[in-house]
């Protein structure tokens, strides 16, 4: 690190003063082994212990990396550990308000520190998906050519944000979310370690449950939370922080909601009955449950999707679209913005016309060929691309659809065993009218028995 004067003043009264940085930033990890979680990107030889200069050097230098995850995983924590434990000069900027001005001069810095001294050049770029396409290419050469290592950080995926040929010349290491075990540690570990807050409070088994709900997955909230709530209960002259103060201090009232027991099926499970009954209101009182007890928006989303299919159906051919649509958004944004998104599908869905006639009719198909009524494909509908197919009947007698009028040929499809069985039986609600009119037309047609309109 090059930290100038006032840099240099803030970091005495921070070691004077321990208490004067949040928490947060007290419990950052000293070493690659303090991180907690993200162990698939800390195995032996992975880049960033290449970085902190744990392997061996050899010919194979170590890489730039794009860190890509959502916000409170460890991205900035993983930077401060390698200019911690680097013995490379270190370089820290953030694409919020650095420009192509300040890259080069870093660039420039880097290249007479490496002429003049044999000292690598480090540099720690925050946010980068804000840089435009011009300011990464000024990147480019000193990435090729190593005058410095990136390390660069983004909350956006980085195939939309960064530019290929930045892509192409660093790792990617995507950054999983932290699981509540780990959130758990690091809770525990800022209570009774000297620079977290050294023993003076326990944590009851409530308030911690409710720490890690409101987290959602992200340690620095986690840990602000946890300061907040642990200043108010020593304001107070109490030895413990309890449920009843953690909501006081975050403002956000406890939701009972077991995310691994029978709380978050049964508030899924009325979250899609609500839809399926088309009670708006009260599918989004259990969206809303589901969000702030801190659920995975990806679960979420994978019910709507089911539910889009199971209750639906062709009543409203956009449904499934519209919750597919969600997923993919959900998936790309996180929270807190996925709400909006999870919001927007389970109106549609709600107010949706509902069919289950999708449902019912591969439940049908699937119990009887569970039962045995399946039997050998019709003739006329086998393969005959392969030699000797003629000469065993296979595609002997197939009518070509398009070869008739109104596109559909009255011959057998189905084996003898489900001939003329019906599984398909669409309602008249919403779109699916359509499919009604079309289906029984169709069917007649398939039997011979011919009429104008098929379609």
């Amino acid at each position: 690190m090059e930290p100038d004067l006032f840099t240099a003043a803030a970091e005495e009264r921070r070691e004077k003063d321990p208490s004067s940085s949040p928490l947060a930033v007290r419990m950052r990890p000293r070493t690659l082994d303090e991180v907690v979680g993200q162990q698939h990107l800390l195995k032996p030889g992975s880049p960033l212990r290449r970085l902190v200069g744990e392997a061996g050097g050899g010919p194979a230098g170590a890489s730039s990396v794009i860190l890509w995850g959502p916000p409170g995983i460890g991205k900035t924590t993983l930077a401060y550990v390698v200019s911690q434990a680097t013995d490379k000069r270190f370089v820290e900027l953030s694409a919020i308000t650095a420009g192509v001005k300040e890259v080069r001069a870093v660039i420039d810095g880097a290249r007479r520190a490496s002429g003049g001294f044999g000292k690598e050049t480090v540099l720690f770029l925050d946010e980068i998906h804000r840089f435009s396409k011009a300011q990464q290419d000024s990147l480019l050469p000193a990435v090729e050519n190593r005058w410095v290592t990136l390390i660069a950080a983004t909350t956006e995926n980085p195939y939309f944000s960064v530019i290929s040929p930045l892509l192409s010349r660093s790792l990617l290491l995507t950054l999983e979310p932290l699981t509540d075990d780990d959130l758990r540690g690091l809770l525990r570990r800022a209570l009774t370690e000297e620079r977290g807050l050294g023993g003076a409070l326990e944590l009851s088994a409530e308030a911690e449950a409710h720490l890690l709900r409101i987290a959602g997955g992200d340690a620095r909230r986690a840990l602000t939370a946890l300061e907040a709530a642990a200043g108010a209960a020593l304001d107070k002259g109490e030895q413990e922080v309890s449920l009843a103060t953690v909501e006081e201090t975050v403002d956000r009232a406890a939701v009972a909601y077991d995310r691994d027991g029978d709380q978050h099926y049964d508030v899924a499970s009325a979250l899609i009955k609500s839809i399926r009954g088309s009670d708006v209101d009260a599918a989004l009182h259990y969206l809303a449950r589901m969000i702030e007890a801190g659920e995975d928006p990806r679960f979420i989303a994978r019910r709507l999707m089911i539910s889009a299919s199971e209750d639906i159906g062709l009543a409203d051919p956009t449904a499934l679209p519209t919750a597919v649509a969600a997923a993919q958004a959900v998936a790309m944004i996180g929270f807190p913005e996925a709400a909006l998104t999870l919001s927007h599908a389970t109106i549609a869905l709600a107010l949706a016309p509902k069919s289950n006639a999708a449902t019912t009719a591969i439940a049908a198909a699937r119990q009887d060929v569970r039962n045995g009524l399946a039997g050998p494909v019709p003739a006329h509908l086998r393969d005959g691309h392969y030699k000797g197919a003629a000469r065993l009947g296979h595609a002997q007698g197939y009518v070509y659809p398009h070869d008739v009028p109104g596109g559909i040929a009255a011959q057998q499809y189905a084996p003898d065993a489900v001939h003329g069985r019906r599984y398909y039986e669409p309602t008249r609600y919403g779109a699916e009218a359509r499919y009604a009119d079309v289906v029984d037309r169709v069917r007649e047609r398939l039997r011979g028995e011919f009429r104008e309109d098929p379609r």
